[in-house]
């Protein structure tokens, strides 16, 4: 897993605007769904996008949003809240968010509006 948490983000964040415009989204939909998850505001998500900070330093600077327990489902053949790890946990919701958009749900139904937080 270590090798996961030191990759550049910037190494992967160009493939989840591949894979949601293939399906007809935009960055900019990717970056208000990520922005959402995160916390950050785009020139914090444009200099993590475009510099060498790794997936852990990029969650360390996170702040998650409150309904990220409301996200739930499969990522990686692996249950996304029954991830143990913490960071692990960070990234495959990240990875679901992505995997969301690409599936052409709404903005709104990925960024979980209307439903209360389980917090």
């Amino acid at each position: 897993m270590s090798r996961v948490f030191d990759m550049p983000f910037s190494s992967v964040y160009p493939l989840y605007v591949a894979k949601v415009e293939r399906k007809g989204r935009t960055q900019g939909e990717l970056d208000t769904v990520i922005r959402w998850l995160t916390g950050l505001d785009q020139p914090e998500l444009e200099r993590h996008a475009q510099g060498t900070t790794t997936f852990r330093e990029f969650f360390d600077e996170a702040r998650l949003t409150a309904q990220a327990s409301e996200i739930t489902g499969i990522v990686c053949g692996v249950r996304v809240e029954q991830i143990e790890d913490p960071l692990m946990y960070r990234i495959r919701l990240l990875d679901k968010v992505v995997d969301e958009l690409a599936k052409g749900k709404a903005l709104e139904k990925v960024m979980r509006e209307g439903v209360p937080s389980r917090d």
